[in-house]
């Protein structure tokens, strides 16, 4: 019979892993961020000139401006317009845009709700070497959306864009080793991953790994690193998450004693995002 604890990791960490498709939506403003690191170089900060630019032809100008109006930065927020400028530029090539079009596709933003058109278009740019694009593909295939359900395609997918350092792609990748789902299981592997997108501040990603040291699956137990990483997750997530890890951190120093606990609240204190 499984412990309590064991349990307890089962009905949170895997099983935020396992229903991706109820955090997948919370992974697009991640991808505008970083996606307006890139479309908005060598751009005006006017709208007015960036229309210019746009409306003259200029790709990653009209990449910038959906980039805008999908936002409502500068503008009112248009759904819309948002499509209408991410295709002028995602069908020349552009893949922050043929990224974004994707997502409005598959989150149903501006235009009808369409998987096999989101993939097509995270394909795109997946398929130059775009990060967020190979993210999306693998979550795609991880849920069957668009494509049949394919846990190895979605695994390949998600290691491209983790070796490129999307974190969300770390964290899922992690879960598909800790869960052997499209690769054997493998829990040094799944710390590994879940260990980086930790280390950039991804809130399930602490909680995982945290998780991991309380059972000792990363080899020894460890409640000191445990405590530190479920505090951290606690600290940054939202909503029932946060509450799920506050109350998992409270169990787990019932474990342990005082100075345990004024250890890992100082490395807590002391942690800083890589």
């Amino acid at each position: 019979m499984k412990s309590s604890w064991i349990i307890a990791r089962l009905t949170t960490c895997v099983a935020a892993i396992l229903f991706i498709g109820s955090v997948r939506s919370l992974a697009a403003p991640s991808a505008f961020e970083q996606e307006a690191r890139t479309i908005g170089q060598a751009v005006p900060e006017s709208i007015d000139e960036l229309r210019q630019l746009a409306d003259g032809g200029d790709v990653r100008a009209q990449a910038a401006l959906g980039f805008r109006y999908m936002q409502g930065k500068g503008v009112t927020r248009n759904d819309a317009e948002a499509v209408r400028w991410f295709r002028k530029a995602g069908e020349k090539g552009n893949s922050g845009a043929q990224v974004n079009l994707g997502i409005m596709y598959d989150q149903g933003w501006g235009v009808a709700q369409n998987y096999p058109e989101a993939i097509r278009w995270y394909l795109k740019a997946a398929n130059q070497g775009g990060p967020l694009g190979q993210y999306y593909v693998g979550s795609m295939y991880d849920l069957g959306h668009g494509v049949p359900q394919d846990y190895a395609e979605a695994v390949r997918w998600y290691l491209k864009a983790a070796e490129q350092g999307v974190d969300l792609a770390q964290t899922y990748l992690g879960g598909m080793y800790d869960q052997g789902r499209g690769v054997p299981q493998d829990y040094a592997e799944a710390a590994k991953w879940f260990r980086r997108a930790a280390d950039r501040g991804v809130a399930l990603a602490q909680f995982c790994l945290g998780t991991m040291y309380d059972e000792g699956t990363t080899g020894s137990r460890d409640y000191v690193q445990a405590h530190m990483w479920v505090n951290l997750a606690a600290s940054r997530a939202r909503g029932g998450d946060q509450m799920k890890y506050a109350d998992y951190r409270d169990r787990l120093a019932r474990k342990m004693n005082a100075q345990q606990i004024a250890e890992a609240q100082r490395l807590a204190r002391e942690w800083k995002p890589k």
